[in-house]
């Protein structure tokens, strides 16, 4: 009887390092497919902050928008509460009849014949033209307490008020050049504030 030779057995250290192979393999895959699953989740997440960002940025194009119209003296008073050098500004020593506007809405402020020549190098007034239009916030920068007055309608920083001015209000609004736009009498009706030449009309009359 002829007997076939036996296929010879694989011995159990190859099997083990056959298994090692099999399942270091099998975790390569898996750790790449999680991978994977994270990577997109991520993502995805990633995506949706920006869309969120992006849907909420419209105060940054705004500001974007404000840095086009302003220049950058004016956008650093109105927008970051800046205070330009005294003596050194448009209008401290402007004696023009006139309105003054806020730079950025146009929302009038302030009227000459309610400024006067406080000595501190910036306009000064006794009163807004419309108490409405500003508001007022409390300030403790510079180690000191101060009341900072705003434009209601745009929000913008002006300046400060005081209780050291003249008749007939005891109140001093240093207010900054930057955050102001002098419109001259002459042309209130022709800009759109035509309703406020009879305060200039009413001014020249008093004795």
């Amino acid at each position: 009887m002829i007997q076939l030779p036996q296929r010879p057995q694989r011995s159990s250290r190859g099997m083990l390092i056959l298994c090692a192979f099999i399942f270091i393999a099998l975790a390569g895959v898996f750790i790449f497919l999680n991978h994977a699953g994270a990577q997109k989740k991520e993502d995805n997440s990633s995506q949706n902050s920006m869309n969120q960002t992006s849907s909420s940025s419209s105060p940054a194009t705004g500001n974007t928008d404000l840095r086009k119209k302003l220049t950058p003296e004016q956008y650093r008073v109105t927008q970051m509460c800046g205070t330009e050098p005294p003596f050194r500004n448009e209008y401290w020593d402007n004696h023009r009849a006139g309105l003054y506007v806020d730079v950025v809405s146009g929302e009038p402020l302030f009227t000459s014949v309610d400024k006067f020549d406080s000595g501190s190098g910036w306009p000064s007034f006794t009163r807004p033209v419309k108490k409405e239009n500003v508001k007022e916030d409390t300030d403790t920068s510079l180690g000191m307490q101060r009341t900072e007055v705003k434009s209601a309608a745009s929000n913008s920083h002006l300046g400060h008020v005081f209780d050291d001015g003249p008749g007939p209000t005891g109140l001093r609004y240093c207010i900054n050049s930057a955050s102001l736009r002098f419109i001259p009498v002459e042309k209130l009706k022709e800009e759109g504030y035509g309703q406020y030449v009879e305060l200039f009309e009413k001014a020249q009359k008093k004795p």
